[in-house]
């Protein structure tokens, strides 16, 4: 989730030179910034829906700071892993597949798509019907088999005397998916029922019900209610584009032509995408943008890992000493029960889970009680380890903090219920704050290192230029 988060956080042009109307507005260690990029950057990232909105000036040292990242990417040439590469590619191939074909190509498969269509349904087209089942397995006795043709035979010879179709249906047919519907089914071409189904139905003319039709599932009565060829291609063509958009037909389109243009050109179908990319960046700027948010944004959240994110979390060293430092800073506003609160199907362990716990480090309960009490086939408790607020925990609630109305959570086969630890009015360890503390230690590092990149990578920014962003 972050990594997507960073994609989208800022955009960059890959452009290192003023063009006509799109002065320089900075240099990053030498590097040309233009107009055009920050401004993009800027509207994109302070639109309506932002509540921290940045002046222009306040956005320049955030947007500054960012290319200073992107520049520290590119020096330890993570732009070259194979890793980042595929991410990439992977990422902005998404938007520029779909550019590969045109609205005509698309309706060039809707056609293709009606012309099928209407082969298969050949020429005698399509029919709409009603039908009465009345089912007979393949299992049946020959006593129920000839039962259900008597009964069949009578509500044939019912409908014959004008008893009503749908009503017949309604009350005694066996398919449930359309006797509640009057036995209606939806339109049909031949080959899309049984058989001896199919024979009867286009057998019959218009109002035509036929008579007791046996097939591998029973006795069918069948009426034909219409008949219909498949309506001309400008009729149906926008439910067929609509149908193209939601079955992803589109992207089976695109790589079919990519197939086809790299094979045309003796190319990889990646140096067409590379091709492809390039081009459309010539000639939209709103694409170029996007290309580079993808490439410059995913080398941000690599570097900015490696640099901060994951090598402070890992630096246990360097946490307890930040700890110490500013201890102060993680009181509690009210105290806390560091604990397990667990669940037991026998009596006899609720004791027994307290044994097994006592002088052993807190760190190293979870793995103690999965050896000790669930680690075969059958569960022996439920149990949630953590650091508890009151309000976090019907249970803790109840026998630590003796909320008189806590909600104790019951879970079925675990009647018996406990918990155990202690209470702290305040950490007593770097642990018991550990993600406050990772996330400070973070913020620390981050700005300790942007300093270091300030001093690495200068920027000079145009000031006459930044009084025209619009």
């Amino acid at each position: 989730m972050k990594k997507i988060l960073f994609l989208s956080l800022f955009a960059a042009c890959s452009l290192t030179c003023a063009a006509g109307g799109d002065p320089v507005i900075m240099t990053v260690n030498g590097k040309p910034v233009l107009k055009s990029e920050f401004e993009y950057s800027y509207n994109k990232n302070n639109g309506d829906d932002v509540i921290d909105h940045k002046t222009v000036e306040e956005y320049v040292e955030l947007f500054a700071n960012y290319k200073r990242k992107v520049e520290a990417a590119l020096d330890a040439h993570l732009d070259t892993l194979t890793s980042y590469k595929q991410e990439f590619r992977q990422y902005r191939d998404q938007q520029v597949l779909p550019t590969i074909i045109t609205d005509a190509d698309v309706e060039s498969e809707a056609q293709k798509i009606y012309r099928d269509t209407k082969d298969r349904i050949g020429p005698d087209g399509l029919v709409s019907l009603q039908h009465i089942l009345l089912r007979v397995g393949q299992n049946d006795d020959e006593a129920v088999k000839m039962a259900q043709q008597q009964r069949a035979d009578s509500v044939y010879n019912a409908i014959k005397g004008g008893a009503d179709f749908s009503e017949l249906a309604k009350r005694i047919s066996q398919d449930p998916g359309s006797a509640g519907n009057g036995g209606e089914l939806p339109w049909l071409s031949r080959g899309q029922t049984l058989p001896a189904f199919d024979e009867a139905a286009f057998s019959l003319a218009e109002g035509e019900v036929s008579k007791p039709v046996l097939t591998e599932v029973g006795y069918h009565i069948i009426k034909m209610k219409a008949r219909k060829q498949l309506e001309p291609y400008e009729q149906l063509k926008d439910d067929i584009l609509s149908f193209i958009e939601k079955q992803n037909i589109r992207d089976a389109i695109a790589q079919n032509r990519l197939k086809e243009m790299a094979q045309a050109g003796q190319k990889t179908e990646e140096q067409v995408m590379d091709e492809r990319a390039d081009s459309i960046s010539a000639i939209s700027q709103e694409m170029k943008y996007l290309i580079q948010e993808y490439h410059d944004g995913l080398l941000l959240y690599e570097v900015s890992n490696r640099e901060v994110w994951e090598k402070a979390a890992k630096d246990e060293a360097g946490l307890q000493n930040f700890y110490k430092k500013n201890k102060k800073k993680y009181k509690w506003d009210e105290p806390r029960f560091k604990g397990i609160a667990y669940h037991t199907r026998d009596i006899k362990d609720v004791e027994a889970v307290k044994k097994t716990l006592k002088g052993h480090s807190f760190d190293k309960w979870a793995d103690i009680l999965r050896v000790t009490f669930n680690n075969d086939s059958i569960l022996r408790i439920r149990a949630e380890k953590g650091i508890f607020k009151k309000g976090d925990n019907g249970l803790v609630d109840k026998e630590q903090f003796k909320v008189a109305n806590a909600t104790v959570k019951e879970i079925k086969d675990f009647p018996h219920t406990s918990t155990y630890g202690k209470i702290l009015k305040a950490p007593e360890e770097m642990n018991d704050v550990r993600s406050l503390v990772v996330g400070d230690y973070q913020d620390a590092m981050e700005k300790e290192w942007v300093e270091g990149l300030k001093k690495r990578y200068p920027v000079v920014v145009n000031k006459d230029v930044l009084k025209t962003v619009k």
